[in-house]
């Protein structure tokens, strides 16, 4: 009998692992991102690239891998594997509504593997992060994420993925200590979910940017003012930290 082929350890787990994908819980959180992707690629904003063999993975890359779009949302701490190289376990989510914990040598074997992977580029924002300072650049100032505290049903039962994004030069917490008297901020305390210090930045650019990145996801709501007239906030967007957070990171 002749062997032709015999599949390695590492062949084997990596298949396996591969294959061990489970129902994605809090897949809402994330197919917003997926639909948004998918228009950028439609759009132009966003390109696909040859996948490179053994290239970097990242917290926040997409990839197309098996003709799926695959997303790395998690990256657990690194550690050095049974070959003793450096490897980690990561949290992955598909468009088909799965996710997988395969570790991230196992996703660059697939996508070394699959002839026709590829790498989803980010939207191109330009030179938001300039060193070469302009007249009108801020020397500081901050992005800022904010998530509403309103009670409003819609607002309350898709909190976790609804947010502001802002670019401030002065301090958040000032900018938001009459929030509940705003229509800007909903009409609402908030909570700072997270914010990005910036340096020789045009704020104003930066802002109209990321919101026309989103712009897909902008949240549709009239809220009455307190001369109950409707007001509608445009800066406010349905899309999870995570794709807000890998956008403004990997544009910097």
């Amino acid at each position: 009998m002749q062997l032709t082929h015999v599949r390695s350890r590492q062949e084997i787990k990596a298949a396996e692992e591969i294959a061990q994908r489970t129902p994605c819980e809090d897949f809402e959180d994330f197919k917003p991102i997926f639909d948004q992707v998918q228009r950028d690629l439609q759009a132009g904003a966003r390109q696909t690239i040859k996948y490179q063999d053994n290239a970097a993975v990242n917290q926040g890359d997409l990839f197309i891998l098996d003709g799926q779009k695959v997303m790395v949302v998690d990256m657990g701490e690194p550690f050095v594997s049974d070959y003793g190289r450096q490897d980690r376990r990561l949290r992955v989510v598909y468009d088909n509504a799965t996710e997988s914990d395969l570790l991230m040598r196992s996703l660059q074997r697939a996508l070394n593997k699959d002839k026709a992977s590829r790498r989803i580029t980010t939207p191109d924002l330009g030179s938001l992060f300039s060193h070469i300072e302009e007249e009108e650049d801020l020397p500081t100032g901050h992005i800022y994420v904010l998530r509403s505290q309103s009670d409003h049903p819609f607002i309350a039962k898709n909190r976790s993925v609804i947010h502001k994004i802002g670019v401030t030069g002065s301090d958040v917490k000032s900018r938001i200590a009459n929030a509940k008297k705003d229509p800007t901020y909903l009409l609402a305390d908030v909570e700072i979910v997270t914010t990005f210090k910036l340096a020789n930045v045009n704020g104003q650019k930066l802002e109209a940017l990321l919101h026309r990145v989103f712009d897909n996801a902008r949240l549709e709501l009239a809220l009455p003012d307190r001369f109950g007239i409707p007001v509608q906030p445009r800066e406010w967007f349905l899309v999870p930290l995570e794709a807000i957070e890998a956008v403004i990171e990997k544009s910097s």
